[in-house]
């Protein structure tokens, strides 16, 4: 039985996985799990594979920082808190930046900074145990691992403020519904069902993901002009390369045929993917 709190896992289909493995603690954040977290993302950073799978061991993904470790400390509570929250932020924002996708299992409490981390993903997976909560102004602290950003991105300022302000615990059915997570599943087929997303990404056009996601990022800053015109350079890019060259072709061969003669479009198939 490994005795790291968060491990990197590379598999042959091209997944790299961080699996956060303390489950005996809910995966809390401590300093030694908030530093193995950053170290772990900046390894996967080098090399990510085709595509990264976020996900925790046992019942819980992240129940946010370790009070225990918080507590009893004195005036070195501040400069504790400030050293997990640093290192934990890095990973954050290496895993937001990562150039490929990035799919995020949750099952059970995504509490605290383990919903900033939850939110890291591109697609993120959840079981209908999962129940997101902030719960930061209950213990008289503020929101950290990018919560306050993301959240105001993917829901609004005003769903944002009810979470943040209230602590309000949201189901993985709600959380699907807000739009905070991608799709919910049962508890049985979270695990099976985020690793096929993720091995589905990974043995795409790599190139295509790539570029579509880094459009996808700029998208919300870029004024529109400035976006069309890099959508613009980006198919124009893609187009003439050779994997799309083959995928083009071999997506007008597979609607070719039926009453069609060979070589002929049927009348029925679309022969346009805009």
């Amino acid at each position: 039985m490994s005795t790291q709190p968060v491990r990197v896992v590379r598999h042959s289909d091209g997944i790299v996985e961080l699996l956060l493995d303390d489950p005996g603690r809910g995966n809390a954040l401590d300093l030694p799990t908030a530093e193995a977290l950053r170290d772990a993302a900046a390894d996967i950073a080098g090399d990510p594979g085709g595509a990264v799978l976020l996900r925790a061991a046992g019942g819980n993904f992240c129940v946010g920082g370790d009070l225990r470790a918080f507590a009893g400390r004195g005036a070195e509570t501040g400069p504790y808190v400030h050293a997990v929250a640093t290192a934990a932020h890095s990973a954050v924002r290496t895993l937001h930046e990562l150039p490929v996708p990035v799919v995020t299992a949750v099952r059970g409490a995504a509490a605290g900074g383990g919903i900033g981390l939850a939110l890291a993903g591109d697609i993120v997976v959840a079981a209908r145990s999962a129940r997101f909560r902030l719960a930061y102004t209950a213990i008289g602290l503020t929101p950290d691992c990018g919560a306050t950003w993301l959240l105001q991105r993917l829901l609004g300022p005003r769903r944002a403020a009810d979470l943040i302000l209230t602590n309000r615990v949201l189901t993985g059915d709600e959380a699907e519904r807000w739009g905070l997570v991608s799709r919910v599943v049962e508890d049985a087929g979270l695990d099976d069902t985020a690793h096929r997303t993720a091995a589905a990404l990974a043995a795409g056009s790599g190139a295509a993901l790539r570029a579509a996601k880094e459009l996808s990022r700029a998208a919300s800053e870029a004024p529109l002009e400035e976006q069309l015109a890099a959508e613009a350079r980006s198919i124009a890019a893609l187009a003439g390369s050779a994997p799309a060259q083959a995928a083009m072709e071999s997506f007008l061969a597979a609607r070719s045929g039926g009453g069609a003669s060979a070589g002929r479009p049927s009348d029925q198939e679309p022969q346009s993917v805009s």
